[in-house]
């Protein structure tokens, strides 16, 4: 079926259901950001597949809400489909729960499935639907009209990452975990984020494609942990050592029973954000447990990465590094010799030379090769049906990670495949200008993300410009590649303090015209301590050279030159060691001061 006629289907469901409205959001039961394919209903419906979206049906009209990171893909892949798109953030544009509440009827009726529905989004629809009287209903509208071709949930093989890399055992971050609900005034919480119970359990699967997570929730009350996941999939050494850590295991699908049945007092501490509301109204309806909102305990310890974790993250970036340069050679190599090269094989090209790392576990997301125009689309993904050949102008941006035993690893690098215009250095520099500015930053500690991201978006405001997206994200330890809580972007409240990892990715997207993005990742790191308090500032901890034949240095300012001439010392400092005679005379080129 086409995307309209699967919006039919789902009408005349309603209909049947005597509902007027459907919900479907970019969920799963654990308010992941990538999805299982299991549950990427809303990508199967519209036809839209960015990570980020939600579409809402009534019985007349369809409309599907996507992020300035989106505009472009999602006009293109909703057209023909009958699906508006709305652009959230743009003048004009209403939210989802307002625009809800002018379509449907007085007493009128809204259906969502809690399962997958996060309970900050419920309680934000019934507040909208309050004044017309608009009820809503928990019902599962899309296993009925998804059938044929679903995929099934997923429930790979399990498997335990050392403590070694981990930094810590399961039963000692339970100790942390049980201390920081001490401090909230609580004494239960439920981990519903896959992230938050890989880091707890130290316990990785490949449930979600480039995100090495097993579906599972972990509750933990003042006397016991249980694990809910089907068992059969953690093999038995593994089930062995998590139960002499403190975990006993219970099936996957009786999580909400769980709740329903503790029967001794209890506070839970809770996210609305991060917790299904069927799981909420499993708490609501227990007399014996009290629910506190408050900080997810382990958000905010796994945000604060350890000396061991940072130590490891380093050599995780270092293998990284030697990876992004070999592609670079190779790239550059083929390039001179004329062969045809297309976006699908930069792709390729990148993934070999992660995979043959040592301790390489994959890609940490699916490779963004995009030349030309297609740069402009921040989320592009080349596909074998629409792949781009490169060109020996214009640029090639290439936005990548993997995932090692020691960590996971984000970059991003756009390439000048001939000699660039004096626009297209313009547009480069403006660029770097914006990372170097954030990478050299001093603050006072405890300052949050929406303060450090003026430092970055100040270049390109002065020139009345702006890119529609934080300028950085927290990145997880052989996690998800978007991690919180920390995070740069100008709603973000969270402080950053020592410990904190964050991206640095200031980009320009002139739409069917250029894409240019540079990305590190940075390590937030005590800076001094005087009498006006303790200051922080930000180490690179990519490793990689930064395309010098597209910069201007005449407008670099001499504190931005000196940054990019240091960091691509310590680049050939740190890769050096780890490349062949011929690797290093490339990189010690490409990592030469500029004048």
């Amino acid at each position: 079926m086409k995307a309209k006629e699967k919006i039919q289907a789902l009408q005349a469901l309603m209909k049947k259901e005597g509902v007027d409205g459907y919900l479907i959001p970019s969920s799963d039961p654990h308010m992941s950001e990538y999805l299982p394919d299991h549950y990427t209903a809303r990508s199967w419906f519209s036809g839209f597949n960015g990570s980020a979206g939600t579409l809402a049906v009534t019985s007349e009209k369809a409309a599907l809400w996507a992020d300035g990171r989106y505009f472009i893909q999602a006009e293109h892949q909703l057209e023909g489909s009958g699906i508006v798109l709305m652009k959230m953030g743009e003048p004009g544009v209403p939210t989802v729960e307002k625009w809800l509440a002018d379509e449907l009827p007085e007493e009128g009726s809204m259906g969502i499935d809690g399962v997958i529905t996060s309970t900050s989004f419920a309680e934000e629809l019934k507040k909208a639907f309050d004044d017309k009287k608009i009820s809503l209903k928990n019902m599962d509208l899309i296993s009925p009209v998804w059938t044929e071709d679903r995929p099934a949930a997923p429930a790979t093989k399990a498997w335990i990452l050392d403590a070694a890399y981990a930094g810590k055992t399961p039963s000692e971050k339970l100790a942390d975990v049980r201390e920081s609900l001490k401090k909230e005034g609580a004494n239960a919480y439920l981990a519903t984020r896959l992230e938050s119970s890989a880091w707890l359990l130290n316990l990785r699967a490949d449930d979600i494609l480039f995100t090495p997570f097993a579906l599972c929730f972990t509750l933990v009350l003042p006397d016991s942990a249980t694990i809910f996941i089907n068992k059969e999939r953690v093999p038995m050494d593994a089930q062995s050592y998590l139960e002499k850590e403190g975990f006993a295991f219970a099936p996957y699908e009786d999580a909400a029973a769980a709740i329903r049945a503790i029967h001794t007092p209890v506070t839970f501490i809770i996210e609305k954000t991060s917790l299904s509301y069927a799981l909420y109204q499993a708490m609501e309806e227990n007399p014996c447990i009290t629910v506190k909102e408050g900080k997810e305990p382990v958000v905010y310890l796994k945000g604060v990465k350890s000396e061991a974790e940072i130590k490891n993250l380093k050599l995780a970036h270092i293998k990284d590094g030697v990876a992004m340069v070999r592609f670079a050679i190779d790239l550059e190599g083929r390039m001179a010799r004329k062969e045809t090269v297309t976006e699908c094989d930069v792709d390729a090209m990148m993934r070999h030379y992660r995979l043959e790392q040592e301790h390489s576990l994959g890609e940490s997301f699916e490779t963004i090769a995009a030349y030309g125009p297609n740069a402009a689309m921040m989320h592009y993904h080349p596909t074998p049906e629409n792949c781009a050949v490169l060109k020996p102008e214009g640029f090639l941006l290439v936005d990548c990670g993997g995932h090692y035993l020691e960590g996971t690893t984000d970059i991003t690098r756009t390439y000048a495949l001939g000699e660039p215009t004096d626009e297209e250095k313009d547009y480069f520099t403006l660029v770097l200008r914006s990372h170097i500015d954030m990478a050299k930053l001093v603050f006072k500690e405890k300052m949050p993300g929406i303060a450090l991201d003026l430092a970055a978006r100040e270049p390109f405001w002065e020139r009345g410009l702006d890119y529609r997206c934080g300028t950085g994200h927290g990145v997880g330890f052989v996690g998800t590649v978007h991690e919180g809580p920390q995070s740069l972007n100008g709603r973000s409240q969270v402080p950053f303090i020592p410990g904190m990892t964050v991206t640095d990715e200031p980009g320009i997207y002139e739409t069917d015209k250029i894409g240019i993005r540079i990305e590190n990742e940075l390590l937030c790191k005590e800076a001094m301590e005087t009498e006006y308090g303790k200051f922080c500032c930000f180490e690179p901890i990519t490793y990689c050279p930064i395309d010098k034949k597209a910069i201007d240095p005449k407008k670099l300012s001499p504190a931005e030159l000196s940054w990019l001439n240091e960091y691509h010392a310590t680049v050939y400092e740190t890769l050096a060691p780890q490349l062949t005679d011929n690797e290093k005379a490339w990189l010690k080129n490409a990592c030469s001061p500029l004048a």
